[in-house]
């Protein structure tokens, strides 16, 4: 199986590292996941069209297909804030 190609930007990463060991180890197997099949997330609705959802405990991992078929992550961030905030980094852009 191919695992298509997966760019998480430099505040992302920076996000990921900060997170404690055990969410960490959740987030990069769920980035694998990902990458072993873009479309196991959830597609989002309405403003936030066009991106996807991948729950892991209590945080999301949003993120899009481009074009080239790869992935990239635009936010990770807990449940309760990531929609609003992925929208106001949309808006921004």
């Amino acid at each position: 199986m191919k695992l298509l190609k997966v760019r998480v930007p430099h505040e992302v990463a920076a996000s990921i590292r900060r997170l404690h060991p055990h969410l960490k180890k959740k987030v990069r197997f769920a980035l694998e996941t990902i990458a072993r099949d873009p479309f196991s997330g959830k597609a989002l609705k309405d403003d936030l069209q066009g991106l996807m959802s991948f729950r892991v405990s209590r945080f999301r991992i949003v993120y899009r297909i481009d074009a080239r078929k790869d992935i990239e992550i635009v936010t990770i961030g807990p449940r309760r804030i990531i929609y609003k905030e992925t929208l106001r980094l949309l808006k921004a852009n």
